[in-house]
């Protein structure tokens, strides 16, 4: 019996569709790969590629949830120098962001 409810959570997991953040105008993706660059950059490095923070590479992103990477930006982590960017950015704005680094962040 156990085993038809992992199968039927699984089954219905495959039916619902991944949620993406929807596309900001020109201006405010503009506006978010600046934070990115600036803001997030003074801590995890101005390529990304770590500093104080950790590196924002796919390759080290790879393993690790959407749904966490946005939190930890919209809520910080306590015991770390990352702070929370709720006020900042809004959730669509952070899943954005973090869509863009599983990615490859944009260079310009």
């Amino acid at each position: 019996m156990p085993h038809r409810h992992f199968c039927l959570l699984i089954t219905l997991a495959m039916l619902v569709p991944v949620a993406q953040a929807a596309d900001p105008s020109p201006a405010d993706a503009k506006r978010l790969v600046r934070l990115v660059r600036q803001d997030c950059g003074s801590c995890h490095g101005l390529t990304l590629k770590g500093g104080l923070g950790s590196p924002l590479l796919p390759a080290t992103l790879a393993d690790k949830p959407a749904e966490s990477l946005v939190a930890a930006i919209l809520h910080g982590r306590p015991g770390t120098a990352m702070p929370p960017w709720r006020g900042l950015l809004t959730e669509q704005e952070a899943q954005w962001i973090v869509e863009r680094l599983q990615a490859g962040f944009p260079q310009d």
